[in-house]
């Protein structure tokens, strides 16, 4: 039975990683099309863009880490444990690297055609972008620990890590928002 279970979630994650696929092309080409014809709201349908991979990367970046406490006290090689290195791997490989790069592209170029990269807050935002995307990769290494059996961390750890990335979102919206310098 145990095979005939993990033939189906391996069914179910073809299945999702190609609505993933087919969700980010759809995107990549109705984005690719607003480029092309430069509406006079371009920029707009970029910020909103931008603003929902923002959302999306931010998600599983503060789920994940909940993610990591619960998994760490999961015996290894348990039906818990296995199901939380599916869960663990669909939310980075599905959800969040798609996110995160659609958040460096959009912003990127948001950062050039809104303030040709001039501005210091947002030099200072892009730091602390810099910052989130080492959690993130911090992250990532900790998925493929997990899905090795390996548990390098306890669940205070994990804890405290939980916080990391939302104090970084409240220096990014602070700079975005209230642009100190």
């Amino acid at each position: 039975m145990v095979n005939g279970d993990r033939e189906i979630d391996e069914q179910a994650g073809r299945a999702a990683r190609r609505k993933a696929f087919v969700a980010l092309a759809i995107a990549a080409l109705v984005i690719g099309a607003l480029v092309y014809w430069r509406p006079s709201g371009l920029d707009l349908w970029i910020k909103a863009a931008h603003v929902i991979a923002v959302i999306s990367w931010m998600a599983g970046l503060l789920y994940l880490p909940r993610l990591f406490i619960y998994h760490t006290d999961a015996p290894p090689g348990s039906d818990r444990s296995e199901t939380f290195k599916v869960m663990e791997g669909r939310l980075l490989g599905v959800i969040m690297r798609p996110a995160m790069i659609a958040t460096w592209l959009l912003g990127l170029w948001l950062a050039y055609s809104s303030f040709g990269f001039a501005a210091g807050w947002l030099w200072a935002k892009i730091l602390a972008v810099v910052l989130l995307t080492g959690v993130h990769d911090r992250f990532a290494r900790a998925v493929r620990s997990f899905a090795a059996d390996e548990r390098t961390h306890s669940a205070r750890y994990w804890r405290l890590m939980n916080e990391v990335p939302t104090a970084l979102m409240i220096v990014i919206v602070v700079l975005v928002i209230v642009k100190p310098f």
